[in-house]
């Protein structure tokens, strides 16, 4: 799409609903990916549209034919030209996102929040947990959406954050800010559980990168937008839930649970551990790839797979 045209629009488009229509055209025609909180062009126009205009995305529908002034409209049209010429993901280009129902800001320091987990949280994980957890651990946190939602489903709750990326954790922060629940919850910076004092999470959740060095190289551009550390595990895909899975043991309470995503190598750990005990979690919003298991299962799984307390396997 030459650049003349989206010169054009700048002064040809008037109202939202033009700046809305115009955007899913151009969307819909550059073929983009859509898989960062929205599937369709429709979707994507009104999350990049009203939060530039500084409106709610649930807007009502007869503000569409507001007029704009040209500073407006010449701020969406840049917007979207950078959508479709640079596969920039919308959040980028908004610092917005939304997870749980929930605002979160978001930058290219983070990976964009899109994990089913938040179904559960929603649910406050009904059915996966035996009593209302008091102590949570957020593994692998970024923009700490997960801690942070877990923090307000349930208030009573010490939740810890953690991350390897300072970055990351200065995201965490803001939102965490933003939310009012620095004294709810911590973030801390460490590689995994090597800088996690406490030992009796009732709940430790952990969405870790699990693309491998070779596959990230099938991924959409819009996925080249995110961070490395956030979406690479290495070389091997489950080298991180490997890691995780032979220590999580020692911070789970006695009764405590695991929840875990690995999406897409979801297969490639059951080849793995083919007995593996763990149970796969079935989602109504969609998504998958994500287990639970009890401190006595993951104790089993050890003691079936012994090679997860191989120090040279998890390198």
């Amino acid at each position: 799409m030459e650049k003349i045209i989206f010169n054009e629009a700048i002064q040809e488009l008037k109202t939202i609903h033009d700046l809305l229509r115009w955007s899913v055209s151009c969307f819909s025609e550059a073929n983009l990916w859509y898989g960062h909180g929205t599937d369709n062009a429709w979707d994507e126009a009104v999350q990049l549209v009203l939060p530039i205009l500084f409106l709610p995305i649930d807007s009502n529908v007869d503000m569409s034919n507001g007029r704009l002034t040209y500073s407006e409209r010449q701020r969406v049209v840049k917007l979207v030209e950078r959508r479709v010429n640079e596969r920039i993901p919308i959040s980028y280009l908004t610092n917005k996102s939304w997870f749980c129902g929930q605002e979160f800001y978001v930058d290219k320091r983070v990976v964009i929040p899109r994990s089913p987990i938040a179904e559960l949280i929603s649910q406050k994980f009904s059915g996966l947990v035996s009593c209302q957890p008091k102590k949570i651990l957020d593994m692998c946190t970024g923009s700490g959406c997960i801690a942070i939602s877990c923090s307000l489903v349930f208030p009573d709750a010490e939740v810890d954050a953690v991350d390897i990326s300072e970055d990351a954790l200065i995201v965490a922060k803001k939102n965490i800010f933003k939310y009012g629940l620095k004294q709810h919850v911590t973030t801390i910076l460490s590689d995994l559980f090597s800088e996690v004092s406490h030992k009796n999470y009732d709940l430790i959740i952990t969405n870790p990168p699990y693309v491998s060095r070779n596959d990230v190289q099938c991924l959409p551009d819009e996925y080249l937008h995110e961070p490395t550390l956030g979406l690479i595990a290495g070389d091997n895909a489950l080298i991180l839930v490997l890691r995780i899975l032979s220590d999580v043991k020692d911070y789970l309470a006695h009764d405590g649970v695991f929840i875990c995503e690995v999406g897409g190598s979801m297969s490639d750990l059951i080849i793995l551990f083919p007995d593996i005990p763990c149970t796969w979690i079935d989602f109504d919003q969609g998504g998958g790839g994500v287990f639970r298991m009890t401190r006595e299962q993951i104790i089993n799984l050890i003691n079936l797979y012994p090679i997860l307390q191989d120090e040279s396997f998890l390198v």
